[in-house]
Order: structure tokens, then sequence, then C-alpha cells
């Protein structure tokens, strides 16, 4: 008797320990966060778009795009530290050689094949870009059209690409550099010529071969004379394009330096031999400048472009060719 009441108590103390641990589970269960409360805000529940204002009206583009097109700004993307996932080319101008660029081409004049197939987030163009080219951008990606008063704002537009990009932080970066480069050219460029005037000239290649004075606010080259500070020939002032210079012309060029660059291709290019003989000729000899030696040729790449990258490259030449 004695050891069935014994045995009966050891069963109940064993039945009274199980069901304290099971409480015990529970409460520790009962005290844990749900799931719910666990998982913080993901991306899933963020903001993946944003709605901005472009040249067209509002549109709707990514917060953070990755795959980035940008329709001859390819420069200002590179100068941020983002590579474009094609690169504007024309067959007759070609592409933007100095930027060193390894991706697939997009035949401004073609079809919208290779924009397809690069799938871009977001597409970004400037003033080329009509409302009916702009539609057809439209159907391949969110497309934003950079404000026209941004054309010969080099900084702006760098600016306004970080912004769209949701990269403001980078573009503060490239301008620093950038101002610095400028402020130590602009120093040295003073010291070496002063106030000698400097005229600009494109030889226009083709069926009809000229030359072309670039006015003081021309968008690839008025930085020249706006941001480095240097003296325009008189003919060029208050130009804000360019003009085709008459035969009768060319002998009354007086400026002291004379900057030239092909209108497309290069110096080597075989279907610039023709043009080239327009720097050969008599009328071309006869200028001052010329006769001094004071001509500086240059690569259409980057002085045919008013971007941030090429205007660096434009420095350079520069130095080395005035600074002594």
């Amino acid at each position: 008797m004695v050891r069935t009441v014994r045995n009966a108590g050891l069963a109940w103390m064993a039945l009274l320990l199980i069901m304290m641990l099971v409480l015990t589970a529970c409460t520790e269960k009962a005290a844990e966060p749900t799931s719910t409360e666990q998982k913080a805000p993901t991306e899933n529940t963020a903001a993946k778009t944003k709605v901005v204002k472009d040249a067209y009206g509002d549109v709707e583009i990514p917060v953070k795009p990755q795959r980035v097109a940008a329709i001859y700004q390819e420069d200002f993307l590179t100068a941020l530290g983002v590579t474009p996932v094609v690169q504007w080319y024309h067959p007759a101008w070609g592409k933007q050689d100095y930027l060193g660029l390894d991706v697939p081409l997009f035949d401004i004049t073609g079809s919208m094949e290779a924009l397809l197939a690069a799938n871009p987030d977001i597409i970004i163009v400037d003033g080329y870009a009509d409302p009916k080219k702009y539609e057809e951008f439209s159907k391949v990606a969110p497309t934003y059209k950079l404000p026209d008063e941004l054309r010969n704002d080099t900084i702006g537009r760098l600016k306004k690409i970080a912004e769209v990009l949701g990269v403001p932080e980078k573009a503060d970066e490239a301008i620093q550099k950038y101002n610095e480069k400028i402020a130590d050219t602009k120093a040295k460029l003073e010291k070496a010529i002063g106030n000698e005037t400097v005229a600009v000239i494109r030889l226009n290649v083709g069926n009809k071969p000229n030359l072309a004075l670039f006015g003081d606010g021309n968008v690839y080259t008025g930085m020249l004379y706006k941001e480095l500070g240097l003296t325009p020939y008189s003919a060029a002032k208050n130009q804000e394009t360019h003009v085709v210079l008459s035969e009768e012309a060319i002998p009354a060029i007086d400026a002291d330096h004379i900057i030239v660059f092909p209108s497309n291709g290069t110096w080597s290019s075989e279907e610039n031999k023709d043009a080239l003989k327009i720097l050969e000729s008599p009328i071309w000899k006869s200028v001052p400048a010329v006769k001094k030696g004071h001509v500086y040729p240059m690569e259409r790449t980057h002085w045919q472009s008013g971007a941030m990258l090429a205007n660096m490259k434009k420095a350079d030449d520069l130095v080395k060719a005035f600074v002594k």
C-alpha cells in the first residue's frame, strides 16, 4: 500500500512538472513579437518611383534608376560615375570617343531596337528630342527631357541629371573637381597669353567644305571665354552660334591665335582629305595667325561638346598649346 501511494505521488509530481514546462513555453511564445512586427520597411513597401516635372510636363521615373540611357549626355553620366547602357552614335559624326565607353551604340538616325535591347530604366534627352521623338522614347522607358534653359549651363545640367538619378552628392564631387581644373587653367592661360585674342573655327567637311567661326556664346566653345577668361576675336563677340566665313572674310581674320577642328571624323579620316585642302589654300595661308604658326588643330570628339569632361579636356588642350 505504501508503495502504491508513493508511486501515485511520483506520478502527480511528474504531471505537475510537465504542466509547468508547457505553461512556460506558451508564455515565452506569447511574449515574442509576430513576424509582421519584426520586419523593417523593405523596398517593396518603399516608394520605387517619383513624379518630376520636365520640359514637357510631369513624368513618373524610378527613384534610383540602375540602367540609364542619356542621349548625348553620356559625358555627364560618366562624370557622375554612372555607366550608360548605350552610347549616342551618328553615322556621319561618329560617337564621343574621348569617353572611352564600351557599351552598345544607339544610332540616333535609325530605329529604337538598340535602345529596346538595352532595357533602360530611364531615358534622359535634351533639346534634340521634339514632342514626336519624345513620345517614341517614352514608349521604351520613362523619359526625362532636360530644361532648355540648361543648354549652355554645364554645371546646371550636371546637377539636374544627378537630381533625376537620385545622386546629388556625386554632382558635388564632380563640380569641385571641375571648378579646380577651370581655375587652375584660367590662371595659367592668363599668364601665358593675357589678352591676346582667340578664334575658334570649325572646318565643315562634306560636299562643299567651308570654315565656320564659332561665337563667344556657342554651346561648345563659349566656355573658353566665359569660364577660362580668353579674349574672343572681335567677329566672334556677341555671337550665340557660328557663322560660315566667306572667302573674302578669311584673309580678314586678325585673331592672335586660331583653334580649328573638323566637323566630322578626325584629321586623318579618309573622307576629310578634300576638305583639308582649304587649310592649304593661299587664302588661308594669308591669315596672320597662320603665318606666325599660331594655329592649333584640335579633335572634334570633345571640342564639339559642351559637357563637363569635354570641357576639362579642352582645358588640357589649351594648356598644352599655349603654356610653354
